[in-house]
């Protein structure tokens, strides 16, 4: 099991739960009522961008994910023409998420 701790960005706690690896972020995020928007929950949106602390490794990100990203103004041109980021890159959406085998700290955007 992991535990995923969603955090605001002002560093409150939102809500803290366990996940098992493959589980998707954003179904975790909305089964613990965390305040974390979206609306399509098909990655075309953008509303649901989160960042995230603990990955055991960087991700790699299809293009569909990385242009909505940039679409929405989350990242630059340059990261968007990358497809592997390290953790300390800005953005993920939460519905593209899988959850590995490890803990997580995501912090959501205050609204």
């Amino acid at each position: 099991m992991s535990r995923i701790r969603f955090v605001s960005e002002s560093g409150a706690l939102l809500s803290e739960s366990e996940a098992v690896a493959g589980d998707n972020l954003l179904d975790i995020a909305r089964l613990a009522d965390v305040p974390l928007h979206w609306r399509c929950g098909q990655g075309t949106c953008g509303t649901c961008k989160v960042r995230i602390a603990g990955m055991a490794a960087p991700q790699r990100l299809g293009r569909k994910e990385r242009n909505v990203l940039l679409r929405a103004g989350a990242i630059g041109a340059e990261l968007a023409a990358s497809e592997e980021w390290d953790e300390a890159e800005p953005w993920r959406l939460a519905c593209h998420l899988a959850v590995e085998d490890c803990d997580w700290v995501v912090s959501c955007p205050d609204y």
